[in-house]
């Protein structure tokens, strides 16, 4: 660790003085200077760059709720649950515009709300999709559905999941801030003539509890898609469900190597940029194609499309019968 330190010698004297953790000696060795705060701001390129990037997509996200609302009445926005559409759209622009929590001088009020808000977004996003897997599942992979399965259907029960998961998810939370809280951290040897400013986690295992926890969900909702793999083509939001699992998988999966082998703002913009590609993967897989259909296919977006496709699925079957 000593050899971190800066060290200095004055004029006419053999002895060497330290310079503090603040400072830092000049090329000459003989005068320490003070070393510059340095955080991921937003002036800097980085710094523009995810802001625009969060706010962009935020407002895109919004695009598709009022699309969504607009043409509520369809069949595609009917047959895929409006209410959690709507829960995931709302949860999707949050979740987009709490990457600002991360950029500029961090202090401990953001410091708390960057992983309280991470955890809880999306506990709520991916409880939204599990229950829009089961709602899926239930509807069509039951043929003969029983009192229970029926009560399930019309009372939707389903959607206690999403309140259920994130109360467990802000226990922990409770837990983590409880116990050891995130707080600002302050790092004079990362960069050479620069104090790093940012958050620290607190408690790693708390953090690793929120991630684990968020992967339990995701697999469990990539479980349930996968189920409903082969439905009918007119019904296909379990593939949309079971695609952006796996790409939420993958960005996590990435994230955590990545993640503990960077330093400084590197390792902030890190941990915004897997915010923003497992949003952005919710918002293609699962939206966009809806609001391909909604905005420039509206022939297939009835009734009688889905009607003509199922008896030509029939009448097909019974031709190789």
């Amino acid at each position: 660790m000593s050899l971190m330190f800066s060290w200095i010698q004055f004029a006419n004297m053999d002895q060497c003085v330290q310079c503090p953790e603040s400072h830092y000696a000049n090329s000459e060795k003989n005068h320490c200077l003070q070393k510059s705060v340095s955080f991921l701001a937003y002036e800097e390129p980085l710094g523009i760059a995810l802001t625009i990037t969060a706010l962009d997509f935020s407002v895109l996200t919004a695009l598709v709720l009022v699309v969504f609302v607009k043409h509520r009445d369809t069949p595609i926005v009917k047959a895929n649950n409006r209410v959690l559409s709507y829960i995931l759209l709302l949860t999707l622009i949050i979740c987009f515009l709490s990457c600002l929590l991360y950029i500029g001088q961090p202090n401990t009020a953001t410091c708390i709300l960057q992983q309280t808000a991470f955890g809880t977004l999306f506990t709520v996003a991916l409880s939204t999709v599990l229950a829009k897997a089961i709602v899926v599942v239930t509807a069509f992979k039951v043929t003969s559905p029983s009192r229970m399965v029926r009560w399930l259907i019309v009372s939707r029960a389903p959607n206690l999941i999403i309140p259920i998961c994130t109360l467990i998810q802000l226990i922990i939370c409770g837990i983590w801030l409880a116990t050891f809280p995130p707080f600002i951290d302050q790092n004079a040897h990362v960069e050479h003539g620069h104090i790093i400013i940012m958050c620290n986690k607190g408690s790693a295992v708390a953090f690793h509890c929120v991630l684990g926890y968020l992967c339990s969900l995701a697999l469990g909702s990539y479980t349930m898609a996968f189920l409903s793999r082969n439905l009918p083509d007119t019904f296909n939001e379990a593939k949309c469900l079971s695609f952006s699992m796996q790409v939420f998988f993958c960005v996590w999966i990435t994230f955590l190597p990545v993640y503990h082998s960077t330093k400084g703002k590197v390792m902030v913009a890190m941990e915004v940029f897997s915010i923003l590609a497992s949003s952005t993967s919710f918002l293609a897989l699962i939206f966009v194609p809806k609001c391909y259909i909604i905005l420039l296919r509206p022939d297939k977006n009835s009734c009688l499309d889905i009607r003509n496709k199922i008896h030509s699925r029939r009448s097909s079957h019974l031709k190789f019968i």
